[in-house]
């Protein structure tokens, strides 16, 4: 039977799958701010813009499939330094750079970080809004799978310590029997805790859970 949390997850994860995406402009030019908002909303989309990259910082991001168009040059903190302060808390939120300034080393310092695109001014808006889409695209699919994984943690937290102990021993290839020796108990023991170690993990097979530990990087304990 699927325990409330990991119902909770799956509702957050729907939830997410079906609110509209979010493009984030952080840009000190107020024309093009405009501009962008005027296309984004266009498009279909939420736009939220910033002047400087401290503003964007400051404010609270909703989870929701999004993307951040990120001018290079900024005051105070440039679009290249703030991809290096958000590089792990928003690896959900692909960045596409845009500047009139741009060069080859610019280039390869934003891409090596993790930039999906970099763009020139002016480019055409068909150009930036193919490059949106496959931003938040990647974007939805980090979160498909994060919450995936957190949905996965928690029926991982529903085993008992003795359930644990059976899960990190089959899927590293033993038999009943073997684990009952290495557990002390017996076979039809270690059968009934599998049992139950297939249902609250929600595993259809063998197959199936060996690669659920592997993502949640279970090993058997040392003796």
């Amino acid at each position: 039977m699927m325990s409330a949390s990991v119902r909770s997850l799956e509702s957050r994860l729907s939830s997410v799958r079906e609110v509209v995406p979010i493009v984030f402009v952080v840009d000190d030019d107020v024309s093009v701010r405009e501009s962008l908002e005027v296309l984004v909303r266009y498009a279909g989309w939420r736009i939220e813009t910033f002047a400087s990259a401290q503003e964007f910082l400051d404010h609270r991001r909703a989870a929701a499939p999004s993307c951040l168009v990120l001018d290079v040059n900024l005051p105070d903190l440039d679009g290249l330094d703030l991809q290096k302060r958000i590089a792990d808390d928003h690896v959900d939120m692909p960045i596409i750079f845009i500047t009139g300034y741009g060069d080859v080393p610019m280039t390869v310092q934003a891409m090596k970080a993790g930039a999906v695109e970099f763009l020139t001014k002016p480019f055409r808006n068909e150009v930036l809004l193919d490059a949106i889409r496959h931003a938040i695209e990647r974007s939805r699919t980090s979160l498909s799978h994060e919450a995936d994984l957190q949905a996965l943690r928690a029926s991982y937290a529903s085993l008992t310590n003795r359930e644990r102990e059976v899960m990190a021993l089959v899927v590293a290839g033993l038999l009943n029997k073997q684990v009952g020796g290495d557990l002390g108990i017996s076979e039809t023991t270690v059968k009934a805790h599998r049992g139950k170690v297939m249902a609250k993990m929600q595993a259809e097979s063998l197959a199936s859970l060996v690669k659920m530990a592997d993502r949640l990087q279970i090993a058997p304990s040392p003796k």
